[in-house]
């Protein structure tokens, strides 16, 4: 009798808003691939965002933090509703998503901006200027703006208000990115550019001679340029091929990503991973998500693009499980589906057919049978 393998742990949490929806055909592909592939998951299901402040008064439990330490990976929807726009700040939907970053120190988001060739009419810049981008941004998630000290909002002695954020990082919170974005870097066209404001802020000096420092110590091999984020956010437009993976920090990373992500047309078309360092017992926590928001106002309808989620998956198959041909086939199967001219609403264009969340995911799976066969 052949041995039986242990189960992949898989948390998932579909969030809010559309996020149940395209979860769904995420889990379609899941089990697909225990259909037809070596591999058994053992799936635990869990509430964050808005659907765990309706039912425990908080955006994220303890419990879901532990339940993430012990999972394989995480496979995450979509968070936020503007029906708890009212509630403070540490209790907004969207601290779910934060709090799992920080508690498992997530510190490296990987967010690819691929146009698919059959999407290449859905972007706003001419064919010829999108055409075969494949760009990957490295964004450092834990550190930065988003979590430096002080920060707040005080009152002065005159009655006036004050908002305090602060930029900080360290050697090592750089380091550690740099090396994610090196690494990968080889794995693609072996081109890495490195972004910052070095003129005007002593982080962004820190950030480029430290990021300096790891290339020549260790890879050398790869060609390493810098560039001003203002001239980055230019340069996307311009000419976005000439990128092949971006390093960068938290807020840089936060808007020149979501930039890169609508030169391909759709943020419903896009997946994003976002890494943590090797623990000790080889486990790598990691997080798996689609970068659009939980779209509210389209919730329940059926008509949510899934592909992001389903190319979550691809990702978190290729860089948590190591299932390589697992990944391809998935990505392939997408490529396949839009190229046939199956499109939501999000990606409609003339002569297409239209077509819901759930026939997306079926088309998806049913090419998925044919790759194979």
């Amino acid at each position: 009798m052949s041995e039986q393998k242990t189960p992949i742990k898989l948390l998932v949490l579909p969030g809010d808003g559309v996020g149940p929806e395209i979860m769904q055909e995420a889990s379609r592909v899941l089990a697909w691939l225990e259909k037809n592939r070596d591999v058994t998951f053992d799936l635990t299901y869990d509430l964050v965002g808005g659907a765990s402040l309706a039912e425990y008064g908080v955006p994220i439990r303890d419990e879901v933090i532990e339940k993430a330490w012990a999972s394989d990976a995480v496979l995450f929807g979509s968070v936020g509703d503007p029906k708890w726009a009212h509630v403070g700040f540490d209790k907004r939907p969207e601290i779910a998503i934060l709090k799992l970053r920080q508690e498992l120190g997530l510190f490296a988001n990987l967010r690819p901006a691929k146009v698919f060739d059959a999407l290449v009419d859905a972007s706003t810049l001419r064919p010829e200027v999108v055409r075969g981008l494949d760009i990957m941004i490295v964004r450092e998630t834990v550190g930065g703006i988003y979590f430096g000290e002080p920060r707040g909002i005080e009152t002065l002695a005159d009655g006036t208000r004050r908002g305090i954020n602060t930029e900080v990082y360290t050697t090592g919170e750089i380091e550690r990115v740099a090396r994610v974005a090196f690494d990968l870097a080889r794995k693609r066209s072996n081109r890495v550019c490195s972004v910052e404001k070095c003129n005007v802020m002593e982080s962004g000096l820190l950030w480029k001679e430290v990021v300096t420092d790891v290339h020549d110590r260790a890879f050398k091999d790869v060609e390493l340029s810098h560039m001003l984020a203002d001239n980055c956010a230019m340069q996307l437009v311009r000419n976005p091929r000439q990128f092949d993976v971006l390093v960068t920090g938290n807020l840089f990373g936060d808007l020149l990503s979501d930039l890169a992500s609508m030169l391909t047309g759709s943020l419903g078309m896009l997946p994003s991973a976002t890494l943590g360092a090797v623990q000790e017992n080889g486990k790598r926590p990691a997080l798996y998500e689609p970068i659009h928001g939980s779209a509210p106002d389209i919730a329940g309808q059926g008509v949510a693009n899934p592909i992001a989620q389903i190319l979550s998956l691809a990702m978190l198959l290729r860089y948590s499980l190591d299932m390589q041909a697992e990944a391809d086939l998935i990505e392939q199967a997408v490529a396949n589906v839009l190229a046939s001219g199956l499109r939501t609403a999000d990606i409609m264009s003339e002569g297409m057919a239209r077509v819901g969340t759930a026939v997306m995911g079926e088309a998806i799976v049913r090419e998925m049978d044919k790759l194979q066969k």
